[in-house]
């Protein structure tokens, strides 16, 4: 074995924005549709920074017919001059150097949302070329660059009057970089309406320019998160009017919009300078920490609850409630570039103390609004204890083993890192799947023909459905977090579950209720990377002289048909069941050759909306919906 040196030379040393290209995910979370969208995310958010610094009151947001976005503002402009340090004009080092702004200690903006400084390098380093133009002081400029490096020069291509200032962005995502450079535009569309709502005083012009697509939209919330909720309850019975609150303390502002609904979920949406914090933060915490303190007192007082009586849960003060919590921090702690979560101890504390002290100057005038808050809490309380119930039977009733319960055939590793398991509907597939895999680090778990929709079920027709008990008690990491919070995604036996259904419609809408079902009951297993997605192959091309070729759909057929001449037979797989051991671990099973699609959800407002629209019981909307996206249906992922 070749004995490898490990010295000093060892050691790479990535120069510039080598290290972005690198390793993209790092910087903007994945290389799929949802990284590529967020360049326009990491730009339109510079342009943010500009309004809340005072100086920018509208942003167009461009996509252009031939791949590229283009950003423009009418804030100040990114700075001209020569940076004394860099020796370079502060522009170019904005585009060119990492960990580079205004925005650190005591500079231009006291409340930003791109605090890295990255954004701008991140987006030139990922792009195929950017361009930059500037208007200042009078003068339009202009510089170019190629995968992160400069092609030539700052230049003045213009003048312009001495109050027209901005900056405008236009760049190519690289092909090299990202699976699809095609961007997502109802992804892009809800994030710059979301702005519009958190930024009462800025309109943002949308329009996409590109072909079959073209589309002109203007996001102008005047009423703010009040607006935000209103769009978010729309169509929902109400149980109160909204109520809003905005003030500050010790230097962070704190602004919330909540109402109370008559349906058993919750949606709370937190923001910190305008990022959404998809995985909460202290911010939330301390919301809702107070919010379920309040309700409790009030209810003792009033005598809902008696002294014995245990007081409601968090869960149950929150089922119904529909909330928006923003804050502005002057030094935002966020865990990770992706800002998914916030970690200021500062914020929790002062949201605690302005929530707790404007709820109560509120419901103290409002005791009716109260009343009906304290109904859903106690509705909700009473499902719960049925629903706990419901589980405990199921925990009870789940004696079978995962290893012996006729149904999943384990495999022999019980490493999690190294194991993964396939979901295969129906026995014949199963039987396949059984054969092919590598039973040292595949499990396979057959399923009998379409899941239940949980989206239209009661939690006790959920427990009580058989395909779903096998998967919870297989994968051994609980579920559905909140109903005596056992879900622990530790405890997961599989690093990989992968749906592997047939490649036609009913396949696709067994992995669609699959899907629901852990979007809705195991929501961590999507949000860390757990869920997948089987490609197995609709046809064999087999021409008479040379190897056979796979082809995993129409356009597969269609491309070969093209490029062969010659008369070759095709072999159709109309089910998984159908393809022999061999051909199903070529093809599906075998982590040298398969292609697996990882499972994201890129947007998880417009998810859940998309979700309860499809998957609900509402028939208009999803028609309506269904003939809009036709020309696009596929599973993105």
């Amino acid at each position: 074995m070749e004995n490898k040196k490990y010295d000093a030379t060892s050691i790479s040393i990535l120069e510039g924005l080598e290290a972005v290209r690198k390793r993209p995910g790092m910087y903007i979370g994945s290389v799929s549709t949802k990284g590529l969208n967020h360049l326009i995310y990491e730009i339109a958010d510079n342009a943010v920074d500009e309004h809340l610094a005072g100086f920018c009151s509208e942003i167009d947001v461009t996509l252009n017919n031939d791949g590229t976005a283009t950003i423009k503002d009418n804030g100040r402009g990114i700075p001209i001059g020569i940076h004394p340090k860099a020796g370079i004009p502060a522009v170019e080092v904005v585009f060119t150097i990492l960990h580079a702004g205004g925005k650190f200690g005591d500079g231009a903006y006291k409340i930003s949302g791109g605090l890295h400084g990255v954004g701008a390098s991140v987006v030139n380093a990922l792009s195929e070329w950017l361009e930059v133009v500037i208007k200042v002081d009078g003068a339009i400029y202009k510089q170019r660059y190629e995968r992160g490096k400069v092609t030539a020069p700052l230049e003045q291509i213009g003048t312009c009057r001495k109050n027209d200032t901005g900056t405008t962005v236009t760049f190519l995502p690289d092909f090299e970089i990202f699976e699809k450079i095609k961007f997502k535009s109802d992804a892009i569309k809800s994030r710059l309406h979301e702005t519009a709502y958190l930024n009462p005083g800025l309109i943002i012009n949308y329009e996409d320019k590109r072909q079959d697509e073209q589309e002109k939209l203007i996001y102008h919330e005047p009423d703010g998160i009040k607006a935000y909720v209103k769009a978010l309850n729309d169509g929902k019975e109400q149980v109160h009017d909204i109520v809003y609150f905005k003030k500050s303390s010790e230097g962070i502002e704190v602004e919330v919009a909540f109402q109370f609904v008559n349906e058993f979920e919750e949606n709370i949406l937190g923001f910190c300078n305008n990022i959404y914090t998809q995985e909460g933060g202290t911010h939330i915490t301390g919301y809702k920490t107070k919010f379920t303190t309040i309700i409790n007192q009030y209810a003792k007082e009033l005598g809902i609850l008696k002294e014995k009586d245990a007081n409601f849960t968090g869960l149950d003060v929150r089922n119904g409630m529909t909330a928006i919590v923003a804050i502005k921090h002057p030094d935002p702690r966020f865990e990770g570039q992706t800002k998914t979560k916030l970690d200021n101890q500062d914020a929790g504390k002062v949201v605690q103390e302005i929530t707790g002290e404007q709820m109560q100057l509120y419901f103290d005038k409002n005791i009716e609004a109260l009343k009906n808050v304290i109904s859903c809490a106690e509705k909700s309380a009473k499902i719960r204890r049925a629903e706990e119930k419901a589980k405990t039977n199921l925990l009870v009733k789940a004696r079978f083993s995962c290893d012996s319960n006729g149904k999943l055939s384990n495999c022999e590793s019980r490493n999690a890192q190294e194991c993964e398991v396939f979901i295969v509907e129906g026995d014949s597939a199963g039987g396949s799947a059984k054969t092919a895999r590598n039973r040292k680090i595949q499990a396979i778990l057959p399923i009998r023909g379409k899941i239940l929709n949980v989206e239209k079920a009661t939690i006790d027709k959920v427990l009580a459905n058989q395909e779903i008990k096998t998967m919870i008690t297989a994968f051994g990491c609980g579920f559905l977090e909140g109903y005596g919070n056992d879900f622990d995604i530790s405890k997961l036996r599989y690093s990989k579950i992968i749906i592997m259904t047939d490649a036609d419609v009913d396949g696709a809408h067994i992995a669609t209720l699959l899907l629901t079902f852990f979007y809705r009951f195991m929501p961590e297993l999507i949000s860390q990377g757990h869920i997948y997605l089987a490609t197995p192959p609709l046809y064999k091309a087999i021409p008479k002289k040379g190897d056979g070729e796979y082809l995993f759909d129409e356009k597969a057929l269609e491309k070969y048909r093209r490029s062969h001449t010659a008369s070759f037979t095709l072999q159709r797989f109309k089910g998984l069941g159908e393809m022999d051991a061999d051909q199903l671990w070529e093809t599906t099973l075998n982590p040298e050759t398969r292609t697996l699609k990882q499972v994201e959800i890129e947007d998880p407002k417009l998810a859940t909306e998309v979700t309860s629209m499809l998957m609900g019981s509402e028939v208009p909307p999803r028609r309506e919906f269904i003939y809009r996206h036709a020309n696009e249906a596929q599973i993105d992922a």
